[in-house]
């Protein structure tokens, strides 16, 4: 593991005490703008899975700590093994992702928030920008539990037998904090996509992993359960479940999203957004019917393996 350290707070400044870990690889683009918004933050961990652009380069230019991730598959991913293996100075984490922000708003909310010895993590919701404007409508808006007490959350593991076609970071899973939890009013500012090639190279692997996750002969118990009642995040999980069973079920999804949660009213990226979303749906029930035949034929998965990692590499 190898650490760069630096500073660039001036003199007489208070830093926010939180300690932000932001996983990264080849973010050169979104980068700049995400550390920019933490120059006022205590400290700053960039996890690196050895980026070949100027990634960690921006990186140690703002002060941040570089440390490096070698995924092996299996479980830890990158930031669960930040959270196992990395000494935080400060008693409050933030996970952030490279092409998120935070505003002067959210950053003095969060003052407040972590000064309050009733709570031990908070949702935060993201503005969503998708080619250029802001999602308003098309079930676009959601929250993550992105800040929590040193030592309180963990991520929830849902596939442990996983290889690094299905990407190196947590994709779906949720952080699970133990002890109360409230949302925040302000949200961070989400840069949803720098390029579209980008965006369907990173989900062809984030669909490998999810079809992954469906397919296993013996299911882990979810910490996060599926749940028409529950939180947004049980919510989603319970919809997919239903979705994945039901013939046609991605073009029901873009009806859904796009008719029925109004897509339509956010022009051009609402409608790209939303027709993204049910090929999504519709590459993970196909890899899952890839998966399931394969296995059938023959119950050693390696050759399931290789086939995805192979067509990983090739989106390389």
């Amino acid at each position: 593991m190898q650490i760069v350290e630096d500073s660039n707070f001036s003199a007489g400044v208070i830093p926010l005490p939180i300690s932000v870990i932001v996983p990264v690889r080849n973010e050169a683009r979104n980068l700049p703008r995400c550390l920019d918004s933490l120059r006022g933050v205590g400290e700053v961990y960039v996890i690196d899975s050895h980026s070949t652009d100027a990634t960690c380069e921006i990186a140690r230019s703002h002060g941040a700590r570089v440390v490096q991730f070698d995924y092996q598959g299996g479980w830890p991913k990158k930031r669960q093994w930040a959270l196992d293996t990395l000494s935080f100075v400060h008693d409050w984490i933030l996970l952030l992702d490279a092409d998120e922000t935070l505003t002067p708003e959210l950053i003095a909310e969060i003052w407040q928030a972590i000064a309050n010895p009733g709570i031990d993590g908070y949702h935060i919701a993201l503005r969503m920008y998708f080619l250029g404007r802001v999602l308003r409508h098309g079930d676009s808006s959601f929250s993550k539990l992105s800040l929590f007490r040193k030592g309180k959350g963990h991520f929830e593991c849902r596939l442990k037998d996983q290889n690094a076609s299905m990407c190196d970071m947590e994709v779906h899973e949720h952080v699970v904090v133990d002890g109360p939890t409230v949302r925040l009013s302000h949200p961070l500012v989400h840069h949803n996509i720098d390029s579209l090639s980008r965006y369907i190279q990173k989900h062809d692997s984030y669909s490998n992993w999810e079809a992954g996750v469906w397919a296993q002969k013996q299911a882990i118990a979810e910490e996060v359960a599926p749940g028409l009642r529950g939180s947004q995040a049980q919510r989603r999980r319970w919809l997919k479940a239903k979705l994945m069973n039901f013939p046609g079920s991605p073009i029901l999804f873009f009806l859904y999203k796009y008719f029925f949660r109004l897509g339509l009213l956010d022009g051009r990226p609402g409608l790209t957004y939303a027709v993204f979303q049910a090929t999504q749906l519709f590459h993970i029930k196909a890899k899952l019917f890839e998966l399931r035949e394969a296995s059938s034929v023959k119950p050693d998965t390696s050759e399931t393996k290789v086939a995805f990692t192979a067509s990983s590499q090739a989106a390389q």
